[in-house]
């Protein structure tokens, strides 16, 4: 088929409807307020995605000249609008970027103060680190952390926002590969997402998985090895390994973690890793 793996779609005009989603989806929730924007007519979602990105989505679309209601809750009215105008906007701090930062830091055992952030939307990152025994001092715009010098072990569930968010569970998971005990990870959200912890076993991680939960065993210490990255966050995970693991950590496929982490290397390298990107030859 000429056009395989590719939905195309085409109307003449798209008229407003009441949408009801089976799993509140970010994405479907955002591509149906995309669309309904110019729709004729009112547009009504129920069991919509309740996360922050929804609702600076809508300021932004608002800002704009759209008529958007009810972002962050689960249900969001969208009455169609015949245009839009030019604006200057400031997306949201990437709120999985800053827990990822924390994370990383958490897990070599070190300290971090983290500028321009919302810590109100990573609330269930920073009580999980709490329990694994980081200290942690957050006012509005940032928040400092000081981790042990071991991780106690902590069982998460990844849930729709507010609840842990499932582009934490890989970072998470490979923090906890070094912490005291045993943690219990279910993945509750995505299937397929625990493709990065084979590339964890091979550096020394003690790691079971039966269908959506992963049982994850301490270790004294991961050692540094060759691992593919296969998604964006099991690329961060990679990293987070690599950090902590005894030697060198060469990780291929870096496309992955590049396309969401942007100069993470330069972060990293203030905060005293040894890091860099090799260029192609």
């Amino acid at each position: 088929m000429e056009n395989a793996g590719f939905i195309v779609c085409k109307c003449d005009k798209i008229l407003g409807a009441n949408i009801d989603l089976d799993f509140p989806s970010v994405g479907a929730t955002e591509n149906i307020i995309l669309a309904s924007v110019y729709a004729e007519g009112e547009t009504n979602i129920t069991n919509a995605a309740m996360e922050p990105e929804i609702v600076d989505l809508a300021n932004c679309l608002n800002k704009m000249g759209a008529k958007i209601e009810g972002a962050g809750t689960s249900n969001i009215k969208i009455t169609g609008v015949e245009r839009l105008k030019d604006i200057s906007y400031n997306i949201m701090p990437d709120r999985i970027e800053a827990a990822s930062l924390l994370c990383m830091v958490a897990a070599t055992g070190g300290k971090i103060k983290l500028n321009n952030i919302i810590t109100d939307n990573i609330t269930p990152v920073i009580n999980k680190l709490e329990e694994c025994g980081c200290k942690i001092e957050k006012e509005k715009n940032t928040v400092y952390l000081e981790a042990p010098r071991k991780l106690k072990a902590v069982d998460i569930k990844t849930m729709p926002y507010p609840g842990f968010p499932t582009d934490m569970q890989s970072v998470f998971a490979s923090m906890l590969t070094t912490a005291k005990g045993t943690s219990v990870i279910v993945e509750n959200i995505f299937e397929n997402r625990y493709k990065f912890m084979a590339e964890l076993k091979k550096m020394g991680a003690k790691i079971t998985i039966e269908g959506k939960t992963a049982v994850i065993k301490g270790v004294r210490k991961l050692s540094g090895a060759k691992v593919i990255s296969t998604d964006l966050r099991g690329g961060a995970a990679l990293v987070t390994a690599g950090l902590i693991a005894r030697g060198k950590t060469e990780i291929t496929n870096i496309e992955y973690i590049l396309r969401g982490y942007e100069g993470l290397d330069k972060k990293l390298q203030q905060l005293g890793a040894k890091i860099e990107i090799k260029k192609d030859e």
